[in-house]
């Protein structure tokens, strides 16, 4: 399957580091654990949204957009790369943030993501209410702005949707070509999970392939059952994108864990808060508190309850988000 046939606006540094991180591997005592530097793609502080971006945003040129919309949560990583893609693109940016995370502290509005929105020039035309129906949101602000007579293109969340999901398909690809010249046999892929698009771009991807590569997202978000079911969806969907048949996937190919989201999207919770000390502490590698923390944690859990075997060869993909630290500092005391 070759990818060259979509349209592409180059916007990361690919490809991203594959290493190992041999202190955390020895602190556990268990699979050799390496990790994808998909925090280190290079658009304003980096993170996985810039590979789905990459296809989004061309998209958007070939439809003659000229300004992007998308939405998340206050402190939005999808949110403040898709500012800095349009910029990049020469192209306005209008971003609404859902407030997820209730009775937040100034930082968490202020700081972090947000700062850098504004700072790229983005504008945020709304701050809703948790629960709101963010698409239907996101089209009254694309409809008045097509009565300006502008040409908005609409981002779901998290850049998760079938054109989006290529991202992650590239991504597959170049995991594999990776582990070839590493002579690397991937025995797992272990990452965050929340709007779908991440899994369901690697589901597919490996599946195109016929790799074998088992994907297990820990979800940050959705119950179990939603999650596999928005990620088995639109695995499918990127596939009849791709061209490929469905049949190459199967439902046993889309696993989540989601026992470590806590109390819910963005809340810190114990085991999220020691991944990321643990992290920092064994490799230096900074984690987000909502995505790869809480990846982290359930990679770390998992290990120490011997889910994964000794000498397997385990792929943590870092969905970046390190920014967000910032807005989290009331958490870890510092």
């Amino acid at each position: 399957m070759q990818l060259s046939r979509f349209p592409r606006f180059r916007l990361g540094h690919f490809p991203t580091p594959l290493e190992l991180l041999p202190n955390l591997t020895r602190h556990l005592g268990g699979p050799n654990i390496y990790i994808k530097r998909d925090d280190c793609t290079g658009l304003a502080t980096g993170g996985n949204k810039t590979r789905k971006l990459e296809f989004l945003v061309a998209d958007a040129q070939q439809q003659g957009a000229d300004v992007l919309i998308t939405q998340g949560a206050v402190q939005s990583n999808h949110a403040r790369q898709t500012a800095a893609a349009a910029v990049v693109a020469g192209m306005e940016c209008k971003i609404l943030l859902e407030e997820r995370v209730p009775d937040a502290p100034d930082e968490y509005a202020q700081s972090g993501n947000v700062m850098l929105d504004a700072l790229m020039g983005a504008e945020i035309v709304h701050r809703l209410p948790a629960g709101t129906d963010m698409n239907a949101a996101m089209e009254a602000v694309a409809a008045d702005l097509r009565k300006q007579g502008r040409k908005p293109y609409i981002i779901p969340g998290g850049g998760s949707n079938p054109v989006g999901a290529l991202g992650y398909v590239a991504c597959a690809y170049e995991l594999l070509h990776q582990s070839y010249e590493m002579g690397l046999h991937i025995d797992h892929v272990v990452h965050a999970t929340g709007s779908a698009g991440t899994q369901a771009g690697l589901v597919a991807g490996f599946a195109a392939a016929n790799s074998g590569v088992p994907v297990l997202g820990i979800g940050v978000r959705a119950a179990r059952p939603q999650q596999e079911e928005n990620v088995w969806n639109l695995a499918r969907a990127t596939l009849d994108y791709m061209g490929v048949p469905q049949s190459v996937l199967d439902r046993s190919d889309v696993v989540a864990n989601t026992d470590y989201v806590g109390d819910g999207y963005g809340l810190a919770t114990p085991s999220m808060i020691e991944a990321i000390r643990l992290a920092a502490q064994t490799d230096a590698i900074l984690l987000d508190p909502v995505y790869s923390g809480k990846g982290m944690a359930g990679l770390i859990d998992l290990i120490r309850k011997g889910h994964f075997k000794k000498g397997e060869n385990v792929v943590f993909i870092h969905t970046g988000g390190t920014v967000g630290l910032y807005a989290y500092r009331h958490i870890f005391n510092t």
